[in-house]
């Protein structure tokens, strides 16, 4: 399911296209209802998020521009809500940065889930399990691989991945190495929902410090 599809299914009708991309003007709890609406009815989708970096990226990327139109993408950051606010006035609803809107999804998401991990180093997965683990007991997280393989490694990744067959699927590879690995190798096989969330893993693993608060 992509962003128009989710949009029509569950009823959100704003979309804000920021440089090109459809990005979902949604509030932070109804963002949250979504994503567990999509695992509960076992909806594959794709999901994402757009901040400048990426909206800038994918402006000068037709290959990533094109993968994103497959994604569910939630606004991200001070960037895009300046762009919403200079092309429609308003900004959106509220600021959905994947670094606090996914362990805060899944501490609300009280259904036990399973969610896998892939990519940053070994140490910064296994830490940020460690860290998501505390957070959010009723789940399993499960580490799958670091970030850094080869392509000839890529299809035992592929095929452990759709034998633990995770609702959630973590992919923390970097932007948009991690949106182009979930668009050609990762389907409703696999899991429920693949998040491209960049370097999540390594901000919850505590070596590697966030932007200031303003910029965010």
């Amino acid at each position: 399911m992509n962003m128009h599809a989710a949009r029509s299914a569950f009823g959100f009708d704003t979309l804000k296209r920021i440089l090109g991309i459809s990005v979902l003007a949604i509030r932070w709890d109804d963002a949250v209802t979504l994503l567990s609406r999509l695992i509960a009815e076992r909806r594959f989708t794709k999901v994402s998020f757009l901040n400048a970096h990426n909206a800038n990226l994918a402006y000068s990327d037709p290959v990533f521009a094109e993968a994103l139109d497959d994604f569910l993408v939630l606004p991200d950051g001070v960037g895009v809500d300046i762009a919403a606010k200079l092309l429609y006035g308003a900004p959106f609803p509220d600021n959905l940065n994947g670094t606090d809107f996914i362990p805060a999804f899944l501490q609300a998401s009280t259904r036990p889930l399973t969610v896998a991990l892939l990519g940053a180093t070994r140490v910064n997965a296994e830490a940020a399990s460690v860290k998501l683990s505390a957070l959010a007991v009723q789940h399993k997280f499960v580490v799958v691989h670091d970030g850094y393989f080869s392509p000839v490694e890529e299809p035992a990744i592929v095929e452990r991945i759709a034998r633990l067959r995770p609702d959630v699927l973590l992919v923390a590879m970097g932007v948009p190495r991690q949106e182009l690995w979930i668009a050609r190798h990762i389907d409703a096989r696999h899991c429920t929902l693949p998040i491209a969330v960049g370097a999540l893993l390594d901000f919850l693993s505590g070596t590697v410090p966030r932007s200031a608060e303003a910029r965010r």
